[in-house]
């Protein structure tokens, strides 16, 4: 993995952190951004694979009509982000 993924990476996952400690999200989207962030994280999965897992889950979690608008456009600037690490 390139350092300016990493960075990238790490910039992403500070921003799941913030979604993941907002008590004003709900705990099951709390929960699976926390997921997300844990697959993202996993080094066994080639990084592709990992950003198409972690989007995944975070596009069901913004499609949940509990959700919260500041919490569904985080999401929305976390797949933002994570779309610009695969990007060539």
């Amino acid at each position: 993995m390139m350092a300016g993924h990493d960075d990238k990476l790490k910039q992403v996952t500070e921003v799941m952190d913030q979604l993941i400690d907002d008590p004003s999200v709900p705990r099951n989207i709390r929960r699976g951004a926390d997921n997300a962030k844990k697959m993202l994280l996993n080094n066994k999965e080639a990084l592709d694979v990992r950003v198409a897992s972690a989007v995944n889950i975070l596009d069901d979690l913004a499609n949940d009509p509990n959700i919260p608008l500041h919490g569904r456009t985080l999401i929305w600037n976390i797949i933002s982000g994570l779309e610009t690490i695969t990007a060539k």
